[in-house]
């Protein structure tokens, strides 16, 4: 193939019809209707090994997943038949063929996914020991594609006329993905929800203070928060929930959730504090559950429910999907959240 200087000396028209579909497409509808949940960041392929409980040097083979927790926030949306993008990038490589092709499958508008060709599509791999120990081992070198997103390529139109825009962390930890992520949160005002998850992952920063000071600015956006112990700590200096949802109701956030393991979650808003048990599950991999709770959040905001049901639908999914191996394709429609809440009820 030609150098690329070379495509500049012999068509210039033809250089702009590439660029234009490396970068993410300009369009507000999911099909011809508009696009309801836009979320924004992490993409990749997980491999997860079939064999469990063993550690990754005996396993001998994996299954192919598609992963990033934002990009499976939008699948698990998608399952309850919400119209979803997601905002990211990929490597021009045979794992970001798939990444397009599984989004397409599970129902996800691709239209906002660029191309990165400089850096290949990230691959995550992780260790299964039931049920609380999930090493992950994320290969997100030389850079991950998502975190080369920058501002000039949203399209802020879209992403203020979504009803849900979801944004994590992670997408804070490097440039030029940190401006593009806070672009993007400042134009989703008119969104009914802005949600800001709060995913600190401690490999991809220098310190939870430098975490800190670019969270502190993203909360400023967000009308929602989320997150567990750790994540809160990170982000308000405070580990003990009920302070920490203070906190960040101070900053300005309508809902707080603070996820506190197999003590349930809090959830505080302007009618008060919910707390709510787990719902029982014998878990199989809980890589997954945080994103299905993630879903069921954004749906039931959705569909006007008030904050305890929102939070047992939540607690529900995510138990589901911890009962599965995989975390894409293991996100639960709503029928069987439903049936997951009525199997609880009768353990009562």
């Amino acid at each position: 193939m030609p150098a690329y200087d070379d495509f500049i000396c012999i068509c210039p028209l033809f250089i702009l019809q590439w660029e234009a579909m490396l970068a993410p497409k300009r369009q507000a509808v999911h099909g011809d209707r508009p696009i309801e949940v836009i979320t924004m960041g992490r993409v990749g392929v997980d491999l997860y090994p079939a064999q469990t409980g063993v550690p990754i040097p005996e396993v001998t083979s994996f299954n192919k997943y598609l992963g990033g927790s934002p990009t499976n926030v939008a699948v698990a949306a998608a399952r309850y038949g919400r119209r979803s993008a997601v905002v990211t990038k990929v490597g021009d490589d045979p794992f970001g063929t798939y990444v397009r092709r599984a989004l397409a499958e599970f129902g996800v508008d691709d239209r906002f996914v660029g191309t990165d060709l400089d850096n290949p599509t990230p691959l995550t791999l992780c260790e299964v020991f039931p049920p609380d120990d999930f090493p992950l081992y994320f290969y997100r070198y030389p850079k991950a594609p998502d975190l080369n997103l920058e501002a000039a390529e949203l399209d802020t139109e879209a992403i203020a006329a979504a009803d849900v825009f979801w944004a994590t962390v992670t997408g804070l930890c490097a440039e030029p993905s940190r401006s593009a992520t806070l672009a993007a949160l400042e134009s989703s005002g008119p969104c009914r929800h802005t949600i800001l998850d709060l995913d600190w992952r401690p490999m991809f920063w220098d310190s939870p203070d430098e975490a800190h000071q670019w969270v502190d600015r993203a909360l400023d956006f967000a009308d929602v928060a989320v997150g567990n112990r750790d994540e809160v700590e990170v982000a308000v200096g405070a580990r003990d929930p009920r302070e920490a949802a203070k906190r960040l109701r101070d900053k300005g956030v309508r809902l707080a959730i603070v996820k506190q393991g197999p003590e349930g979650v809090l959830a505080v808003d302007d009618s008060g504090e919910v707390e709510l048990p787990p719902a029982p599950v014998e878990v199989v991999n809980g890589l997954g559950a945080g994103d299905a709770f993630g879903g069921a959040l954004v749906h039931g905001l959705l569909s006007g429910l008030d904050t305890a049901d929102i939070i047992a639908r939540a607690n529900a999914a995510g138990a589901i999907v911890a009962g599965r191996l995989a975390c894409s394709s293991a996100m639960p429609t709503g029928a069987e959240v439903d049936a997951k809440l009525r199997e609880a009820a009768d353990a009562r």
